[in-house]
């Protein structure tokens, strides 16, 4: 894994999860975003259509976006899994400390709008990106080619 990429995004300000339709359609979200460890950690509602298709397919692509979903960087495969209570509580906690009082007022208004029903997606980036290894067995997941 790329130790370096994994900092950039989680110090990042937004980072844009790209998950599949069940037909394969892919759909950018932007989310918060915050380092766990050897993984990124997001807070998003339950019943959200993310949820869904990450429940469906668990390979992604992350990136570094604006507030809109613009991308600012190339994107990057990974895998997404939704963690236990536990994990997303700790997630909640690293978004408040690193957003500060817009992450508090978010968190907040997530509480009261939802009643709570918020989980966490661990985000864990594919060791091969970097174009070595696995991508010369298959198509890059990101340029859809075959290295040599």
């Amino acid at each position: 894994m790329n130790d370096t990429l994994l900092e950039q995004l989680g110090a990042g300000k937004y980072m844009l999860i790209t998950s599949y339709r069940k037909n394969g359609t892919p759909v950018s979200t932007p989310v918060w975003v915050v380092r766990d460890g050897d993984t990124l950690g997001v807070r998003t509602p339950a019943d959200s259509w993310k949820v869904k298709r990450i429940r469906a397919r668990s390979d992604i692509l992350v990136g570094p976006c604006d507030l809109r979903g613009n991308p600012t960087g190339d994107p990057v495969p990974a895998t997404a899994e939704i963690t236990d209570a536990a994990t997303g509580a700790r997630y909640r906690s690293l978004i408040a400390r690193k957003y500060g009082i817009v992450g508090r007022l978010m968190i907040l208004d997530s509480w009261l709008r939802r009643a709570n029903r918020t989980l966490g997606i661990r985000v864990r980036l594919t060791p091969h990106h970097g174009h070595a290894g696995a991508c010369r067995k298959r198509p890059c997941q990101v340029t859809g080619t075959r290295q040599r």
